[in-house]
Order: structure tokens, then sequence, then C-alpha cells
């Protein structure tokens, strides 16, 4: 039985469709046309998701939004992942938003901070994605969805290519909720590779001019990697990697990480890890793991989004990416943060930002980045109950005794005591916890990753094992131990550290048996992108950015 509330839905986006009339050959809507037909589908008070990733952006839709004003759109309530172009921050500049829920704000941390000083930025929350995603199907559940695809074909149906990433988690419940989803693709075909989302799924369907802005996310040179990121890649190879065994994992975004990958055919080798580390991967397809994969470190490697160049390289590596029978390499942000939780062993990151406490956040006074899908990964799963080695050797190093809980997942910060311009990356209180922010926020202090969920700290100082810690003082000695020349640091005393070190909570280089005279860019598998073009057999295409031959 249809109820009325369904049945009034239903009617009012018939009438939307309606008013789009002559604007639409059936679903296809010419480029020219886009703004008006936003401003027939869009009503005051819509739930308005816009696709926005780390990544894939429907720069289009969110662009021709953007030429809108006050009078066509108002009241608008925006849910989105990323906050990335100027035509997103656009849309608060002319007041259209009256509540904006998202996840991340990279590129325009900056602008998101000054909006929000000027009282334009009306936050709801800030989300973890698989938070928001959750939302959309609960009590955020989009009213017109605007998204991204690769192709279409003659009947609407949608094809994502490498970038699928959110747009199943945005379509679904907007479809089925009798929501309007439109989509700009780069292409319109007769026949499609694979169909990843269904005609009956897709009210509109724009070819846009230009195609669909990618951001190169995940590329790092290895000629920007320092020799102390080096050593704190293999210290952490050392004093984690190899401790635990730690064979499922993701790595964050930058070069520390990088570092690592580049390490695997080299140092790691060396060390006999190959077939005991790193078999399991939830990231995606890193350019810097082309040479672990390619001399058989990698097993398999799902991943959240794709990355720009790395198209023929994953189709060539079936074996170890997941793709289509068309090769097609094929990502997917819910299902990749939902791995992320439960699937992996370790997750390890970076931030902006520690406490005394290990409390992390990239939110300051004067930059708004968010968190994205950090929380997701760097906590501890409660729910999870299938067994690894690495997972219950942190838990009884952690918890020990009967009666505790059996295992612990390791997530670990892996950060240089300063940031660029010789910014602390040690506080003794979180940027975050500014009151201007916190009201902002509705009263919660912006932190992506507690430090009760952290087990380790890495710097270029050495190791900080929280979770072996018995108090919050024990805690707070550790991360002041590795924490150098900081402030934070600074406060550190020898007597403690000295027992800290003896008692493994604190372990220096030399501890873990690296000798930091070692540490040297030369110990990479290759120095700078063309290496990592060689490693790929020619089928890794950089940014051209990247670009430097």
């Amino acid at each position: 039985m249809i109820t009325a509330k369904s049945a009034k839905r239903r009617q009012n986006k018939s009438e939307r469709i309606a008013r789009v009339g002559k604007l639409a050959r059936g679903k296809f809507v010419s480029p020219g046309n886009v703004p008006e037909v936003l401003r027939r589908i869009i009503e005051p008070g819509d739930i308005l998701c816009l696709e926005g990733d780390n990544q894939k952006q429907a720069d289009f839709l969110a662009n021709q939004l953007a030429t809108l004003g006050k009078k066509d759109l108002r009241d608008i309530h925006l849910v989105m992942s990323c906050i990335t172009l100027p035509a997103h921050i656009e849309l608060f500049n002319k007041g259209m938003i009256k509540q904006v829920d998202f996840c991340y704000a990279g590129p325009q941390g900056t602008a998101v901070a000054d909006l929000v000083k000027a009282k334009k930025f009306p936050v709801g929350a800030i989300h973890t994605y698989n938070e928001l995603y959750a939302r959309y199907y609960i009590d955020l559940t989009p009213r017109v969805a605007l998204i991204a695809a690769a192709k279409a074909d003659r009947k609407g149906n949608l094809f994502l290519a490498a970038n699928t990433e959110e747009t199943p988690a945005i379509v679904e419940p907007t479809a089925f909720s009798d929501g309007i989803v439109f989509a700009q693709v780069n292409e319109i075909v007769d026949k499609l590779p694979r169909i990843d989302v269904p005609a009956d799924q897709v009210d509109l369907v724009v070819e846009a001019p230009y195609p669909m802005h990618l951001q190169a996310l995940f590329t790092r040179d290895p000629a920007a990697i320092t020799d102390v990121q080096v050593l704190m890649a293999m210290v952490a190879l050392r004093g984690i990697y190899e401790k635990y065994e730690v064979q499922s994992l993701n790595h964050g975004v930058g070069f520390n990480t990088a570092a690592i990958e580049l390490l695997l055919p080299t140092f790691g080798e060396r060390l006999g890890l190959k077939g005991k580390i790193c078999k399991y991967w939830m990231v995606n397809p890193l350019p810097t793991m082309i040479p672990a994969i390619e001399s058989g470190w990698v097993e398999s490697v799902f991943a959240v989004g794709g990355e720009v160049g790395m198209e023929r390289y994953t189709a060539a590596r079936s074996d170890v990416f997941f793709t289509g029978r068309d090769g097609s390499f094929h990502s997917n942000r819910a299902m990749g943060q939902l791995a992320g939780h439960y699937a992996i062993d370790m997750f390890i990151g970076a931030s902006l930002q520690i406490d005394i406490n290990g409390n992390s956040s990239t939110v300051s006074k004067n930059r708004i980045t968010g968190f994205g899908g950090a929380p997701n990964m760097g906590c501890q799963p409660t729910g999870r109950r299938h067994p690894t080695k690495a997972w219950l050797k942190a838990g009884a190093e952690a918890n020990p005794g009967p009666g505790s809980p059996p295992g612990r997942k390791l997530v670990v910060q892996m950060v240089e005591t300063f940031q660029a311009g010789r910014v602390p990356t040690f506080v003794e209180e979180l940027d975050a916890t500014d009151p201007g922010i916190r009201k902002a926020l509705h009263g919660v202090t912006p932190v992506m990753i507690y430090g009760d969920d952290v087990t380790h700290i890495v710097t270029e100082e050495g190791i900080a094992n929280l979770a072996a810690c018995r108090s919050v003082a024990e805690r707070q000695a550790a991360i002041r131990a590795v924490a150098g020349y900081t402030p934070v640091g600074l406060k550190r005393k020898k007597r403690e550290t000295e027992d800290l070190r003896a008692r493994g909570i604190v372990q220096l280089p030399e501890d873990v048996g690296v000798r930091p005279s070692e540490a040297s860019r030369s110990l990479l598998a290759t120095q700078d992108i063309k290496g990592l073009v060689r490693w790929s057999n020619g089928l890794y295409d950089p940014p051209p950015q990247f670009v430097d031959w």
C-alpha cells in the first residue's frame, strides 16, 4: 500500500520533472539549458547532494549551479563529501545554503575557515565518509543528487569507469526515495563497457562540454621524499610492520607512507619480510606502490577511488586490482571505508596537530580541512570478531590479563615533529578546541582520531607505543619522548624517558635495529617519477604536473 506521504513525494517528483518540459529531450539536457533545469528541479528547503569526492567532481553541474542566485535557489541543505572547488564556495557566498553537512575541505580549507568566521558556513556536522553515507539512508536523504559519470548510453545507463567512488552511495538512497538524479557525463555512447548505474535510477543526463575534474590526490613524486622520511619509514617497518607481521593495511596520503612503499623492494627485501607483511591493501592505486607490486609483495588492492594516470596499469594487473570484465578498474568509497574499518589490521596516517594526549585534528583556527575517512579507519572497531596474528598480538600487548578484549587494531600516526615553516606538530592543546570553532560545530570539538584509539606514534625521534602505556601520565611522557624539540618535547623528563625506553614503550631508531646514518634516499626503489614509469613497463601515465621530462 502506498502511504499518503510517499504518494505526495512521488507526485512532487513528477511535477518537478514536468517543469523541465522541452528543456530536455527525454532524459537528455543540452549544456546551455542546465542552469534553468536546475532552477526548476530544486525547491527551497531541499536536501541537495552535490557529488564531490577526494578526486571525482561533478564540476560542470557545480559550476552551473553557482551561476544562479539567491532569487533562484535558497534555503538549500547541502550534503556532500568534499568541498573542493571554487564553485562550492560561491554557493555560500551567494547565501543559498541554510545548512551544510560534509566530510572534508582540503583545497578549500582556508576558504571554509573564512566563511565560518563570517557566519556564512552553517555547519550541521563534519562527518566521516561512512557516517555521511549512512545518513543518506536515514535523515539526510537527498531530494536532488547531482553526480558525475564517465559515460552514458542512449537509455541513460551510466558507466563510472575507474572512479566509481561514492556514486552508488548517493544514487541509491536518492533514486529509491523518489528523488531526482541528474548526471553529468564525459560522453554519450551507443554501448557501455559495463553498466554501473542502471537507467531507471537516472532522471536527467548532460554531456558536459569538458571532462569531469579528477584530482591526482595520491601521486607522490619520489624525488620529494627526504632522508628523514626514509628514516621514519625504516623505523616503522622494523618497529611495527615486522614486529606485528602486519598483512592487511591502509596507508594515508603523504610522503612518509610513500617512503615505506618504496622501501619494501629494497630494505624490506633485505629484512626477509616479503610474504610476511603488506599483502592485502585497502588503498587507492598509489603510483609509489608499483615497485612493490611488480616485485611480488602485494596480493590484492581494493580502493575507494582511482588515481589519474594509473588506468592502463590497473587494467594490466587485474590479478592485484579489482577490475571488470572489460579490464577497467573499479573503486567504491563506501565499501572501501567499511573494509578499512573492519577488515584491515593497521591504519597508518598523519595529521596537522597532535596534542599531549594523542588526539589529532586537521582543523585549525585558520584552516578547516575536515576528516575524510581517517576516523573510519583510525578507530578501534569493537564489533570485530575475526582474529589475525597482528590483531591478537596488539590486543595482548594493550590488554593483558584474562577477561580483556582479545584483539586490537593498530592505529599509527606517522608525523615529523615540525610541519612546514617550523610549525610544531605536537601541541599541548589542539587548535580545534578554540571556542569559535566549537561554537560553529554546536559545541563539538573536531577531533579526527582520538588518542584512546591510537596505538603508536612514529616520528624521526622514534616510536611511542601508546597502547602499552598503563596511565595517562605514561602516555603523555611517551608522546613527549618522541616530540623532538617542539614545546611539548622540550618538557620531557630524562628519567621518565629512560624508564619508558627500558620497558620498550619508547623505542629510538637504534632500539629497533635502524642506524640513522643508513637512512638515505638511495634505499628507495626509485628516485623519481621516471622510475615509476619504468617499473610499470611504461603503463603508468603521470599527470602533467608531475612530468619533468
